[in-house]
């Protein structure tokens, strides 16, 4: 048996978790510049609130019923969700979880007798609870597919299943086909749910009456073949181990404000290229290859550009090559402010900016450039203690002056609770 472990409208638990007042209470977690709705609790989902909308769209009925909202607070999820995941490690055997996302993970159950699979589910479930506060739903099956069905049943009625379904049999297996919409099958998104509605499927169990060889060919090969194994409960996705190293490493972010001066677009491209070697030091690699983008605002179709034609959130790339691979922060910076002003038009409003960082090697013998001088070693310990310090004591407290002091265009983030687990001076204050 396999299971999965989701938790429960995550963001919002994170928040209510330091908020107990806000147990029962509807609430609303904001994506990224506070533009839209990412996670709902179920009094906030009762409300007829919609998941993805514009915050602005659903700004009347926030207000109407009194919805606490809060900006994404990633340093407090990052970390909530560190520990679930650890408290999955401790109750079961080395390598049987496998972290989905975020808020998920697989867990591998064969070394559970088959009728005592509820009883653990349900220990899981209570011990995670206990620990880390995070309410949770499980799903437990032959398979992924199945156990990702089954815990679409627990989220879904979590008064009767106690938030845990175990799909033991194949007449159970059946049933939650039956009451499973074609569109919620894990695998199948917007494009093919169409498509299999024109062939007549509406549920998965009927798709899971078909045969292989119709599977290989209307669901795209070896991908459709698994999936209808699956839902025929067969095991066919194994377990994943965990990977350890990054093979690209990007950081983007949508600008809080317009930005149309190269000063703003100089901090951020720099600042991005300090977060990608801050990554590559942590798993002591170097890259080969930078690459930068910018993203136009959308304008109105009549607004022609001095250039005489018009800009609709194009997006504009460039990357270099380095002469030597390299981690160290100013190499970086240097070679992606290069690309940026290649990139930057005078006039032109951008909303977004990254720097990627590619072709990565391993830190410890760097095969370098014949013709070009190598980088002074005193860099890298210079490169160690920035870390360091920054690690222990947050906030950027040593940082490059590219980089800037007052960054005013960063994302917004107005309704952000307190980072209660990752920052002394926001500790949860208890009287």
């Amino acid at each position: 048996m396999q299971a999965i472990i989701d938790c429960n409208s995550f963001y919002c638990s994170c928040e209510r978790l330091f908020a107990p007042t806000l147990q029962k209470a509807p609430i609303i977690v904001l994506s990224n510049n506070d533009g839209c709705i990412v996670s709902r609790s179920d009094e906030a989902k009762a409300l007829g609130i919609a998941m993805a909308a514009p915050y602005f769209q659903e700004a009347d009925r926030i207000k109407k019923f009194g919805v606490h909202t809060f900006s994404s607070n990633y340093h407090l999820y990052g970390d909530l969700s560190w520990r679930v995941m650890e408290t999955m490690r401790s109750l079961l055997p080395p390598g049987q979880v496998e972290v989905y996302s975020v808020d998920e993970a697989f867990v591998d159950l064969h070394h559970i007798a088959e009728k005592e699979v509820h009883d653990f589910c349900i220990h899981l479930k209570n011990t995670i609870e206990t620990w880390t506060g995070i309410s949770v739903s499980i799903g437990a099956a032959p398979n992924k597919v199945l156990s990702k069905v089954a815990n679409r049943l627990a989220k879904k009625n979590k008064v009767q299943t106690n938030c845990v379904v175990v799909l033991d049999s194949m007449q159970k297996i059946q049933n939650a086909l039956q009451k499973t919409p074609i569109e919620d099958v894990w695998g199948i998104g917007y494009k093919y749910n169409e498509k299999l509605k024109v062939y007549g499927i509406n549920t998965a169990f009927a798709l899971s009456m078909k045969d292989l060889s119709w599977g290989k060919k209307i669901l795209g090969g070896i991908t459709g073949i698994k999936l209808i194994r699956e839902l025929k409960g067969l095991p066919t996705h194994e377990m994943q181990a965990p990977r350890t190293e990054k093979k690209m490493i990007a950081t983007t972010r949508m600008f809080g404000r317009d930005v149309q001066n190269w000063q703003d677009i100089e901090e951020a491209l720099a600042t991005y290229a300090t977060r990608c070697c801050e990554k590559l030091r942590r798993q002591h690699s170097a890259t080969k290859c930078v690459q930068v983008f910018l993203l136009l605002k959308p304008l109105p179709q009549n607004y022609p550009s001095d250039q005489g034609h018009y800009y609709r959130g194009k997006q504009v790339n460039g990357y270099t090559v380095l002469d030597n691979p390299s981690n160290l922060t100013p190499d970086i910076i240097k070679a992606a402010l290069g690309i940026g002003k290649t990139l930057f038009e005078q006039g032109m409003i951008y909303k977004k900016a990254g720097v990627i960082v590619s072709d990565l090697v391993p830190d410890k013998a760097l095969q370098t450039n014949l013709f070009v001088e190598a980088s002074d070693a005193r860099k890298k310990k210079l490169m160690n203690v920035i870390d360091n310090m920054n690690a222990a004591y947050r906030n950027d407290v040593l940082k490059f002056g590219t980089t800037g002091t007052h960054k005013n265009w960063k994302m917004r983030s107005e309704k952000r609770s307190k980072r209660y687990t990752t920052r002394w001076d926001e500790l949860c204050m208890v009287r």
